[in-house]
C-alpha cells in the first residue's frame, strides 16, 4: 500500500515524500482510516513501529480541513507523552509532516524555563504536545485552556503509569471536553491501563501490531562472545573495522554509559553519553549532535533512549546484554526501521550467559556468533591487599554458543518491565 491510498491531502504527501516515506507501516495503515473517519482508536504498539505518524498525519488534516486558527489560549489538539525527549520527537514530526499547513504546534516540558513555552501558548496554538507535569503547572497558571480541545492523543500510557504519571493525567481529563475524538497507545495492556482506557474512549476501534517477540526482519543480528574487561577494545575494533560511521550503543548503567563515551573520545571517536543524571540541557546537546552526524557514538541506558528517534540509524551495538528480554528488542528496534537495513551486534560476557538464553528463547532463534578477533589481554584484578594479582576469568571460547540446561545464576533478574516504547 502507498500513503495515497489512505486518502491523505497533496500537501501531506508532499511531505512524506521530502522524508522519502512511500508506504505506510502496519499501524499506520490500521489507524489512519479510522481516525481520519472520526472513531477513537486504542493501540497496541511499541516504539519504532511508526505510531507518531499513525496519529499526527490524521489529526494534521483533520484540522486543516476545519481551517480555524488557534486563538489564545485555547488548544484544538492535545498529545500527552510521558517525557521530554518523547514529546520533542513528536512535535518534531507535526512540524516536518505539516509544514505546509499553517498550523501552530508547540511542545511544552519541565526542566527547562517554562517563559519560551509561555510565549508559543500565547500567540495560539492548534497543536499542544506536552508532558503532564508542565501541563497541569501552565494550566493552574491559566495559560492553557483545553476546553476547545477536539483531539486528545495519549502515547505510551503504559510507561505513564510506570513513571507515576497516571495521577496527573486523571487531574487533566475533567478538562477535556466530553465530544472530542480520542487516540490511545500502549506497548501494554495491565489492568490500570484498560480501565483507563475503557473511562476515555468511546466504542474504540482496537490495532495490534506485530508483538515485541518479534523484531523486524531488516535488522541483521550478530553476537560476540567477549571478556567483559576486552569490551573496549572491542568497541573500538568493530567500529573502526566496520567503519560504522553512525551508531547507538547500549549499556546497562549510567556510569557505563559515561565510561564508554570517555574511552571511545579518547581514541580519537567523537562520542556523547546520555542517561537520567545528565541535565536536560547536555540530553537534548549530545542528541542533536548525534542526528546532525556531529558525534559518531551516541551512548545510552535504556530508559535516557526511549523516544529518541533518529532517522537511517544503521547500526546499534549492545556492549552489555541487557537483563530483560524484551528490552533486547527495543533496542535493536531503533535500526532497520522503514524498510531500511540495519544491523545489531551484542557484545556477551560469561556473566551474561543467562540473559541470552531468555533473549534467543524470546526471539525462537540462536543469535549467530561472530569469531572474536584477536584483543589486548583484560588488566590484571587486584586479588588481595599482598598485591597478588589474577585475570576477572578465563577467555571467552570464540565461537562456544551457550549450553543449554546450565545452571541458573544464584543472582535471579527482576522481573520484566514490559512498558517499552
Amino acid at each position: 500500500m502507498k500513503f495515497e491510498q489512505l486518502h491523505l491531502i497533496p500537501p501531506i504527501l508532499e511531505a512524506l515524500h521530502k522524508k522519502g516515506y512511500e508506504s505506510p507501516t502496519p499501524i499506520q495503515e490500521q489507524s489512519i482510516p479510522h481516525i481520519l473517519k472520526g472513531h477513537d482508536v486504542f493501540g497496541c504498539a511499541q516504539t519504532g513501529t511508526g505510531k507518531t505518524a499513525a496519529f499526527a498525519l490524521p489529526i494534521l488534516q483533520l484540522l486543516h480541513a476545519k481551517n480555524h486558527p488557534a486563538k489564545n489560549p485555547h488548544v484544538h489538539a492535545l498529545v500527552l507523552a510521558p517525557t521530554r525527549e518523547l514529546a520533542l520527537q513528536i512535535s518534531e514530526s507535526f512540524e516536518a509532516y505539516g509544514k505546509h499547513l499553517g498550523l501552530r504546534h508547540a511542545v511544552i516540558f519541565g526542566g527547562v524555563s517554562q517563559v519560551p513555552q509561555e510565549q508559543a501558548l500565547r500567540k495560539g496554538v492548534d497543536i499542544l504536545v506536552a508532558t503532564p507535569g508542565r501541563l497541569l503547572d501552565l494550566m493552574q497558571q491559566g495559560l492553557v485552556r483545553l476546553d476547545k480541545v477536539q483531539y486528545f492523543v495519549l502515547d505510551e500510557a503504559d510507561r505513564m503509569l510506570d513513571m507515576g504519571f497516571i495521577h496527573d493525567i486523571r487531574k487533566i481529563l475533567p478538562k477535556l471536553p466530553e465530544q472530542k475524538h480520542t487516540v490511545f497507545f500502549s506497548a501494554t495492556v495491565p489492568q490500570e491501563i484498560r480501565s483507563l482506557a475503557d473511562s476515555i474512549l468511546k466504542k474504540p476501534v482496537q490495532v495490534n501490531v506485530t508483538p515485541v517477540s518479534t523484531p523486524a526482519e531488516t535488522v541483521k543480528q550478530s553476537l560476540y562472545l567477549v571478556e567483559k574487561l576486552q569490551k573496549r577494545f572491542l568497541l573500538k575494533k568493530v567500529i573502526e573495522e566496520q567503519e560504522i560511521d553512525h551508531v547507538l550503543v547500549f549499556t546497562r548503567t549510567k556510569r557505563g554509559a559515561d565510561r564508554v563515551a570517555k574511552d571511545l573520545t579518547k581514541s580519537g571517536i567523537r562520542a556523547e553519553s546520555i542517561h537520567g543524571d545528565k541535565s536536560q540541557t547536555a540530553r537534548q546537546k549530545a542528541l542533536q549532535g548525534f542526528k546532525d552526524r556531529k558525534v559518531r557514538v551516541l551512548v545510552a541506558t535504556d530508559i535516557a533512549a526511549r523516544g529518541i528517534d533518529v532517522d537511517k540509524l544503521s547500526h546499534v551495538i549492545n556492549f552489555e546484554i541487557p537483563e530483560v528480554a524484551e528490552t533486547y528488542v527495543h533496542r535493536i528496534g531503533r535500526t532497520g526501521r522503514a524498510g531500511a537495513n540495519g544491523v545489531a551486534i551484542s557484545f556477551c560476557c560469561p556473566d551474561e550467559i543467562e540473559y541470552l538464553r531468555d533473549i534467543q528463547k524470546l526471539l525462537k532463534r540462536t543469535i549467530p556468533i561472530l569469531p572474536t578477533p584477536d584483543l589486548p589481554a583484560p588488566p590484571p584484578v587486584a586479588d588481595s591487599p599482598g598485591g597478588h594479582h589474577r585475570h576477572t576469568s578465563r577467555p571467552a571460547a570464540k565461537n562456544a554458543a551457550p549450553k543449554k540446561g546450565a545452571n541458573k545464576s544464584r543472582h535471579r533478574k527482576p522481573a520484566p518491565r514490559k512498558a517499552h516504547g
